[in-house]
């Protein structure tokens, strides 16, 4: 509950009207509600090539198979999570890219069966690793922010490829970690290099009216 708040019994409505208790509950969040929640999500089976041409690497499916099974109850069990969620911030975390300028780049597979998803669940932020690097790329067409935060080795490659400067906020081939500060309203995001120093920072914020039923 908010501290610090005057409430004044409102007597009418005037042109310097004061907040009544009730006023003030619609605008502060539900009691219930969570300031974030993170979906962690399994990102390695929706990858083709790692059943199709594994290379020299060896996987341990048991779990998994049948796939597609899998896969399909994933997708649902994930769907049904961030509908009933009644977080401010929704914030899905996997491994794998989804949007990447990065070595490995975006992942086709979560792009075509992931993304939608996220898409029309309202997700804020969708959070990986595996290219080695820092990044961060927003959308043209929702307001998911896309982070890269896989600076911790094998850094240094140097093949960025080519994305569009107006979605490409951010992008550091070196060390480096991000930081996520998240309150009721705000969301701030920063990149820092190995040493501390502050490399990128992009912030967001959320109406009280967001709250409203």
């Amino acid at each position: 509950m908010a501290t610090n708040v005057t409430i004044k019994e409102k007597v009418g409505r005037t042109a310097d009207q004061v907040w009544d208790s009730q006023d003030l509950a619609n605008l502060l969040p539900p009691a219930s509600a969570k300031i974030a929640e993170f979906f962690f999500v399994d990102t390695t089976p929706f990858q083709d090539k790692y059943f199709t041409d594994p290379g020299e690497h060896t996987y341990d499916w048991r779990g998994v198979m049948p796939r597609e099974h899998y896969l399909s109850s994933l997708l649902e069990d994930l769907d049904l999570s961030l509908k009933e969620s009644n977080a401010i911030w929704k914030i899905v975390v996997g491994h794998h890219t989804l949007k990447s300028a990065g070595h490995h780049g975006s992942t086709v597979e979560l792009v075509n069966r992931l993304l939608p998803i996220l898409q029309a669940n309202n997700v804020d932020l969708y959070i990986n690793g595996h290219d080695h690097c820092l990044e961060h790329i927003s959308s043209s067409d929702s307001p998911i922010q896309f982070l890269t935060s896989g600076g911790g080795s094998k850094a240094w490659k140097g093949d960025i490829q080519w994305w569009d400067p107006n979605e490409l906020k951010f992008y550091y081939d070196d060390q480096g970690f991000m930081a996520l500060k998240l309150t009721n309203a705000d969301v701030e995001i920063t990149f820092y290099d190995i040493f501390g120093k502050i490399l990128h920072q992009w912030g967001a914020s959320k109406s009280l009216h967001h709250y409203i039923k």
